[in-house]
């Protein structure tokens, strides 16, 4: 199932960053700027793991603080979570559109179902949406702490929803396997941060959005 074959699509699946915002790099530095502290290296690492993985914040700041030699504990991952959300909310707000997408998005919505798959957690990505005026395109909103596979499992079964006239939008290896494991269409949204990924997978791939 193809992204230029939406007559036959009856659902979307949209990943947000990298895929409707140019975010990437705002979540890459942020990361960098919460470790810096601790050393360029331990900073060097926690920008490494980042970039070639998938998780949610919730996930990532265990092993990074486990990195910088923290006792790691609940109180000390919402507190780095609270500062990661400070530094980056308003960012990915500014952060410019991915080519076309708004155009597609706003064009297609009223013909077929279009959810939100995310791993920012989810009362940000719900502020986000309405300060870009964008959350009515959406039927649904799944963010973290549900991670992307259990969350469009609960998504297909809610919405009594057609596995073979889905797809998903992603541009990480998380968004791939929420797809492989519900049987799910997939198509990857190429960025200079998945170049492993798309020598990886075969599946249909695009640019951007100016169809």
């Amino acid at each position: 199932m193809s992204i230029y074959k939406l007559n036959e699509l009856d659902s979307i699946f949209w990943d947000f960053d990298g895929v409707i915002k140019e975010s990437l790099e705002v979540k890459t530095e942020a990361f960098v700027e919460l470790f810096k502290p601790f050393g360029s290296n331990i900073a060097q690492k926690v920008k490494n793991h980042h970039e070639s993985n998938g998780a949610s914040r919730y996930d990532k700041f265990p092993i990074y603080l486990e990195l910088a030699g923290q006792a790691v504990s609940k109180s000390l991952i919402d507190d780095y979570s609270n500062k990661f959300s400070n530094i980056v909310k308003q960012q990915v707000i500014d952060s410019s559109w991915v080519p076309g997408v708004l155009e597609f998005i706003s064009k297609n919505y009223h013909q077929r179902l279009f959810f939100i798959l995310t791993n920012t957690p989810q009362l940000e990505i719900e502020e986000i949406l309405l300060a870009l005026n964008i959350k009515h395109f959406f039927k649904d909103v799944i963010g973290a702490p549900l991670n992307k596979t259990d969350g469009m499992k609960y998504l297909i079964e809610k919405y009594s929803l057609n596995n073979n006239k889905s797809l998903m939008i992603g541009d990480a290896i998380s968004d791939y396997n929420a797809s492989s494991t519900n049987g799910v269409n997939f198509v990857l949204r190429k960025t200079e941060f998945n170049k492993i990924l798309q020598k990886e997978l075969n599946c249909e791939m695009i640019d951007n959005f100016l169809l």
